[in-house]
């Protein structure tokens, strides 16, 4: 009995910690942390979707003051943006945070100290004509030696990709895909195995890259993005509505 008792015991406490495990982490800047907002946005987002979410060092979301990424608010003057690894779970972050709701959420937020959070984001309209210098023809090679391994590019290798990563196509119809591709080397998983000369620190000895690693210069990011931005989108159709 009390062998059967103490094995009950433990699976239950094993069950439950499985079952406390969030399905997203997030890396937020200090100042949303500290002023509370973290704290009530995130437990408002789990009620309404059941998406669980930790603040983590490091996570498949990111929030930061300053691009790349998605303007979701600001405060003071600096526009903080969200970045994440294209997840549906993100993707459902993203989309409750820049909705209505969402909006109402960061608006509603008193803190105790300091400016107030305001979803009302100024953007510069020039940021709509964005434009991109790098060489586009040598950008269809470097993504196809570079990110066709993993990544369906065009038809040169439609059949190599893995299903499991969204084509370039794909990628070409999101919103933000240029946040996504300028900062693609800080968000997962591509960090594992990114280098970016004179941008990303070396691997750590201890942690080598798990695959054989991707080493590229800004110029060559710059070309890639060239290349990227002059694809026809894919159609993703109308966006999905949560209730």
């Amino acid at each position: 009995m009390r062998l059967g008792l103490c094995i009950a015991l433990i699976l239950g406490t094993a069950l439950g910690a499985a079952a406390q495990e969030p399905d997203l982490r997030m890396q937020a800047a200090p100042e949303t942390v500290e002023s509370g907002l973290m704290a009530h946005l995130l437990p408002r987002f789990s009620l309404k979707t059941s998406i669980r979410v930790a603040l983590a060092d490091r996570g498949a979301l990111q929030i930061a003051a300053g691009p790349p990424g998605t303007p979701v608010f600001e405060r003071g003057g600096t526009v903080y943006h969200l970045r994440h690894d294209g997840s549906a779970d993100a993707l459902r972050f993203e989309d409750w945070l820049t909705s209505d709701i969402g909006r109402r959420t960061v608006d509603s937020f008193a803190p105790e100290g300091g400016a107030a959070f305001s979803a009302t984001v100024r953007q510069a309209v020039a940021a709509a004509a964005a434009t991109y210098d790098g060489d586009a023809v040598l950008g269809e090679e470097l993504s196809l030696t570079l990110c066709g391994r993993c990544h369906v590019i065009n038809e040169r290798n439609r059949m190599n990709g893995l299903g499991s990563t969204p084509s370039f196509a794909v990628l070409r119809g999101l919103p933000n895909w240029n946040a996504r591709f300028e900062a693609f080397f800080a968000l997962n998983p591509h960090g594992a195995f990114t280098q970016v000369e004179g941008v990303t620190p070396p691997f750590d000895k201890t942690r080598p890259s798990p695959i054989v690693p991707i080493e590229m210069t800004l110029d060559d990011l710059d070309a890639i993005i060239a290349y990227t931005a002059a694809l026809a989108p894919a159609d993703l159709g109308a966006p999905v509505k949560h209730q």
